[in-house]
């Protein structure tokens, strides 16, 4: 009883799922930009410095990869959402994986490098009273 014809996703379960993910991706947008306006107001809230500058461009840079990296993966969902078939998801999550793994190298080369430059200028914490090694 085993039948040669290769598994297909039904069009309305993958219209539905494309309107799920459309939904999510708006959900998440709007998250986002709420947590940016909040950060925006935090940060004008503090004295300029070289600390804060340097906080700020670290800050910036991990808010726009965030957005970068939920941008991609809505957009893997979007692909997935539209498969036809066990060959298409395979092939859509491989190109993903490459892709993002090579994106969070550089994200992280590019973060590490921010923080060694901002580092020099940010404050020293006091001692607050415990003991030294």
């Amino acid at each position: 009883m085993s039948s040669n014809t290769p598994f297909e996703m039904p069009q309305q379960l993958r219209e539905l799922a494309e309107k799920n993910v459309e939904q999510a991706r708006n959900s998440y947008t709007q998250f986002l930009d709420a947590m940016s306006k909040a950060a925006g107001m935090w940060s004008a809230a503090i004295p300029p410095t070289e600390a804060t500058s340097g906080f700020k461009a670290v800050q910036d840079r991990a808010t726009r990869f965030a957005k970068q990296n939920a941008d991609a993966c809505f957009n893997m969902a979007t692909e997935l959402a539209a498969a036809k078939d066990i060959q298409d998801i395979m092939g859509i999550q491989s190109r993903y994986a490459q892709v993002q793994l090579q994106a969070y190298a550089t994200q992280a080369q590019e973060l590490s490098r921010l923080m060694m430059a901002a580092a020099p200028n940010m404050p020293t914490m006091p001692n607050m009273g415990m003991p030294k090694s």
